[in-house]
């Protein structure tokens, strides 16, 4: 019988994701088959699974920890936001609608036998599933049909650990709050609790355990150190980057932060380069001098064609531009670099057509069909091999497309400029493959090192794992989810 075991937090962004990362690769280097799961998701930042079905990045960090090739069973629900108040939904990998959040609210029940026969799929080849929960089970006004907290704990009948996280304050309040706010049959799912993210001397906070203990009677696994090192992980929010001010003597990145920014994990190779500073560029500062623009990828493309130019970022871009300076665009950025961008079928919103950049000479049109694939090709100047993943809507054509910055099979992918300082595509994760990386940044003056990204994020997690098996009751976790199957 397969063992699993839910994990749920206090609130969003407590590491109930690194956490899992972190058991998984744990209990995999001790012969365990382990599997992640997360029922529902929320996120733009998206990873491409060998079938071309889609799941939240964080899962496919997890399933890599767990030593495994992520599946789409293994997020089989996931919320990618277009605006304040829809989000495309995507079931088992492949999208299923876009809903408003009230018609989500209204529908989300009807997603669950969908749900339970992707974690049951899981089951036939793992012996342990470590589930991740989604912002937080007090949210007792969404709990009428839910499928990301207790909704779901219910269906597939798991016990269940809360997370505290006592980084942002008031932990021990909620802990014990969320206890208070649920229903008697959701409390008995809880079997124990677990405080993250101690900056200091875990043992002044003895008294603070003691006080969770007798005020829930859950028992405790541990209090869980800060892990310095999360920020050399895949990010799964934009806010979890490590983008700063520029560092003398670096290369100098910046990236405007798009309100539907996706797949942002372009960057992640480039933050843990030492002869590259990316800053990160909010809503309400201008781009700085910098050596390199990159326009990340978005979700709605139309929609932060307008937040950029609205910022003044255009400007910015453009006068960059006219001091020599270089500018790539990678998936929606690759479209914004254009003359135009057109949604004749209002895909995005209201039927538009829209100017782009006008730095490279292509025109965008979005349409319906969504190209999700994994991308092995070259770079067309050096040979260079590349890999990565596309994930959009819409074709690009022109006559900088005469110039591919990438090539597969033959066939050119994105377009370069006559001068080769701007240059786009739609292939992300290009800058993870260590050679092609080291030879983009020596050709535009960074100091290049020898970080081997693949291997640097193995070597991540493993100290993670060494870090929550110091901290963590890991043997109780075991018999917790033993317990499920008993």
């Amino acid at each position: 019988m397969t063992a699993a075991i839910m994990f749920q937090g206090t609130g969003s962004n407590v590491g109930k994701s690194v956490l899992v990362a972190g058991l998984a690769r744990l209990y995999a280097r001790k012969g365990i088959r382990v599997a992640p799961f997360k029922p529902q998701n929320m996120s733009n930042n998206a990873a491409v699974t060998a079938d071309g079905g889609e799941i939240g990045r964080a899962q496919a960090l997890q399933a890599r920890a767990a030593g495994l090739l992520p599946t789409v069973h293994m997020n089989p629900v996931l919320l990618k936001p277009e605006s304040d108040t829809g989000s495309q939904v995507i079931l088992q990998g492949r999208r299923f609608g876009t809903m408003r959040a009230r018609e989500f609210g209204q529908r989300k029940r009807e997603l669950l036998p969908s749900i339970l026969e992707s974690f049951e799929r899981l089951k036939q080849d793992a012996d342990l599933i470590l589930v991740e929960g989604a912002g937080s089970p007090a949210e007792i006004n969404l709990r009428v049909g839910d499928i990301a907290n207790m909704g779901f704990a219910e269906a597939a009948d798991l016990p269940v650990v809360l997370i505290g996280d006592i980084d942002r304050g008031g932990v021990i309040a909620s802990l014990v709050g969320t206890r208070a706010v649920l229903p008697q049959a959701d409390r008995d799912r809880i079997k124990a609790f677990l405080v993250n993210k101690m900056r200091g001397d875990a043992r002044l906070f003895d008294d603070g355990v003691a006080a969770i203990r007798a005020a829930t009677g859950w028992p405790s696994l541990g209090v869980v150190p800060w892990f310095a090192e999360a920020h050399r992980l895949p990010a799964e929010d934009i806010l979890d980057l490590s983008g700063g001010a520029a560092r003398p003597g670096t290369l100098t990145v910046a990236v405007p932060v798009l309100p539907r920014i996706a797949n942002f994990d372009d960057l992640d190779p480039l933050t843990l380069e030492p002869g590259v500073s990316v800053v990160l560029v909010r809503a309400g500062e201008p781009i700085p001098i910098c050596d390199l623009v990159l326009i990340p990828g978005s979700k709605s493309t139309i929609a932060d064609m307008a937040f950029l130019r609205a910022q003044g970022w255009d400007i910015d871009i453009l006068a960059h531009r006219r001091r020599g300076g270089r500018v790539i665009g990678l998936c929606g950025g690759y479209q914004m670099l254009g003359r135009t961008i057109s949604d004749p079928d209002g895909l995005e919103g209201p039927v538009a057509s829209v100017p782009g950049l006008g730095l490279l000479d292509v025109q965008t049109t979005l349409a319906a069909d969504k190209t999700t694939a994994p991308f092995s090709g070259r770079d067309a100047a050096s040979g260079l091999a590349v890999s990565g993943y596309e994930i959009h809507l819409g074709r690009t054509e022109g006559a900088d497309c005469a110039r591919p910055w990438l090539q597969r099979d033959g066939l050119g992918e994105g377009a370069v400029s006559p001068d080769g300082r701007v240059r786009g595509s739609y292939v992300h994760g290009v800058f993870g493959d260590d050679a092609f990386r080291r030879d983009f940044l020596a050709k535009i003056g960074a100091e290049t090192s020898d970080l081997a990204y693949e291997r640097e994020v193995d070597r991540t997690l493993d100290r993670l794992a060494d870090h929550l098996e110091e901290h963590l009751d890991t043997g109780a976790i075991l018999r917790i989810s033993a317990k499920a199957t008993a």
